[in-house]
């Protein structure tokens, strides 16, 4: 599908994005490129989502660049947030890594280039076709630190036929949702596939709802949060949490989504023992490959309200990677990121993790599975990952843990606000 007949660019380049660790990390291992020596190599170490995009790029830019070799490894989140972060502040980090735009987490780029760990990226000539409203994910007073591919957005990624068999379809409204997932239940199949075992996993479904508990009626929240005028306590928040936990109640998850992890539920839609996962499109190809066939699966907006209108989305630029400001390879890792920010690049990389291009020179391909989405994009119904906006790195954390909490039965959603507002008026 051209870019240009269903998504405003005036809305994308509105998108700030940044999911700092929405999670688009699977649990994935293994390198490639090059020979079993390890002296000229570039170290690569990505976020399991970015697989298929980087590993192409990286393959593609080896066969024209015999000089250039690497060895590419993969990290899941909770490794990346703490050994790599401790890795560069140490100065052995590999030449090049994932980092999360925006700010918001440990390894996220704003995070990382107030620590000068990152090497600037700025004269590079893609990063002048950055869209104004995206600068934020990619840039710190001034400066590119981060390469990412496009945008991604979040949803339910469900399976065809076990809608089908409970003879189901798309909701549009919250109400619709709870009688498609009890349909399913009675049906013998488990509605929501729920990893919360992987922290990252524990935010998704708030991120999926936030947008239309909260932005669509106060699409200046995180201003207000800056300004002291607002808090998660006393906004759609608590309205959000509140039907996560409705889902749990009414038997919609698996048994002990604590205990289960991002890989297991990925199964568990594949092969239709469960309905449906919220997760974000960048992780479309982990559950395709857990699929008979990847046309098995499609992806729809995950209703907050019981006003189709008011139903709004989540979207943001995707994991990216930079450079080790402390790499003695930084000069090939460059020239790597440059060769990336080529058009045609953007836009292999993008489609390979199911996401919009960042820019494109003429049409650009988005996944079909995201076609859903794309009016939410042009009707300015869309905001950026909820992180994006968090002030410091303590607050995403918290929420993972909260939400642990609460579908422990360890806490109440009252008492998760309380400590995501404890945490997001915490200062450096």
């Amino acid at each position: 599908m051209a870019l240009d007949q269903s998504v405003s660019r005036r809305r994308l380049l509105q998108l700030m994005g940044g999911a700092a660790a929405v999670g688009t990390l699977a649990a994935c291992g293994g390198n490639g490129g090059g020979s079993s020596s390890s002296g000229g190599q570039v170290k690569v170490i990505g976020a399991g989502s970015q697989e298929a995009g980087l590993r192409k790029a990286l393959d593609d830019y080896k066969k024209a660049h015999s000089d250039f070799d690497f060895n590419l490894s993969f990290s899941p989140a909770d490794q990346l947030q703490t050994a790599l972060r401790a890795q560069l502040a140490a100065g052995n980090a590999p030449d090049l890594h994932a980092v999360y735009p925006g700010n918001g987490s440990a390894m996220s780029m704003v995070q990382l280039s107030k620590a000068n760990l990152l090497a600037d990226l700025s004269d590079q000539s893609w990063t002048q076709k950055i869209p104004t409203g995206f600068k934020g994910a990619f840039q710190n007073d001034g400066k590119t630190f981060i390469f990412s591919p496009g945008t991604s957005v979040l949803g339910a990624i469900y399976n065809k036929k076990a809608f089908a068999s409970a003879g189901v379809e798309v909701p549009k409204t919250w109400s619709e949702l709870l009688a498609v997932c009890d349909k399913l239940k009675k049906k013998g199949i488990v509605p929501i596939a729920l990893g919360a075992q992987t922290p990252w996993v524990t935010q998704l479904i708030d991120y999926a709802l936030v947008p239309g508990t909260v932005y669509a009626k106060t699409p200046d929240f995180d201003d207000k949060m800056t300004a002291g005028n607002a808090s998660f306590a006393d906004s759609g928040w608590a309205d959000a949490m509140d039907k996560y936990l409705e889902l749990q109640k009414k038997g919609y998850f698996n048994d002990n989504p604590n205990g289960t992890t991002y890989e297991q539920a990925t199964s568990m839609v594949g092969t239709g023992k469960a309905a449906m996962a919220v997760q974000v499109s960048a992780v479309l190809q982990a559950f395709r490959e857990a699929a008979p066939s990847p046309d098995d699966l499609g992806m729809f907006p995950f209703p907050a309200t019981d006003v189709e209108a008011d139903n709004w989305i989540p979207g943001g630029v995707v994991v990216g990677i930079a450079v080790s400001a402390k790499s003695k390879k930084a000069d090939q890792a460059k020239k790597f990121i440059e060769y990336c920010g080529q058009p045609e690049v953007v836009n292999a990389w993008a489609e390979a993790v199911a996401c919009v291009p960042l820019y494109s020179d003429g049409d650009a391909k988005v996944d079909p599975v995201l076609k859903p989405f794309l009016p939410y994009l042009k009707d300015n119904k869309a905001v950026p990952f909820m992180d994006q906006r968090w002030p410091n790195a303590e607050v995403q954390p918290t929420h993972f843990a909260v939400v642990q909490e609460l579908l422990g039965g360890k806490s109440t959603v009252p008492g998760a606000l309380k400590k995501m507002d404890e945490a997001y008026r915490k200062t450096a």
